[in-house]
């Protein structure tokens, strides 16, 4: 699939296109990105990635069809502790949540938000459901599952294969506290 699509910060400044269909489209409900969301919603100027139950939904790109058009200077990342080995990149000229990027993985997580509601890409699993305390509210729309599964680890692993193993690195320039 050739198909690609721009996406902006909520001020337009800063937009990375994403190449070809996403690995997985997904919702996670874990405590960490909970919390993360959470904590970059208290930015100024910012919005919250959170669904009405909770979850932070997402498009799995491989790193290699994600790329960075304009105002890559506005990067920032944002942890949820020094040693955290998951990054959130934010825009920091709007102070827009982009995507999260776990410690060695091949993915980007690419927020849902930064679509536009008519072309939004449906999410096909909610992740990390066992983390809620109560998860009455969670809709079951689509499957929702405790962890993550053998097939969430496999189209993950599919996809490096095509990558041919490689890990393209993403560079950004500061840090945001939250």
């Amino acid at each position: 699939m050739n198909e690609t699509t721009t996406l902006a910060c909520a001020c337009g400044r800063t937009r990375l296109q994403a190449s070809g269909a996403p690995i997985l489209v997904s919702e996670c409900l874990c405590d960490s990105c909970r919390e993360a969301a959470g904590r970059l919603a208290t930015l100024p100027g910012a919005h919250s990635l959170l669904t009405s139950y909770g979850a932070t939904p997402s498009a799995e790109y491989r790193k290699d069809r994600i790329r960075i058009l304009a105002d890559a200077a506005q990067l920032a990342e944002f942890r949820l502790s020094p040693g955290a080995g998951s990054r959130r990149v934010v825009a920091t000229c709007c102070n827009t949540p982009l995507f999260l990027e776990m410690k060695g993985a091949h993915w980007l997580s690419v927020y849902s938000h930064l679509w536009p509601a008519a072309t939004r890409p449906k999410p096909q699993m909610r992740t990390m459901v066992g983390d809620l305390a109560d998860a009455s509210r969670v809709p079951d729309d689509i499957p929702n599952l405790k962890t993550h599964t053998v097939r969430f680890y496999a189209k993950l692993l599919g996809a490096w294969v095509a990558m041919g193993f490689r890990n393209p690195k993403v560079e950004v320039g500061g840090k945001v506290d939250a």
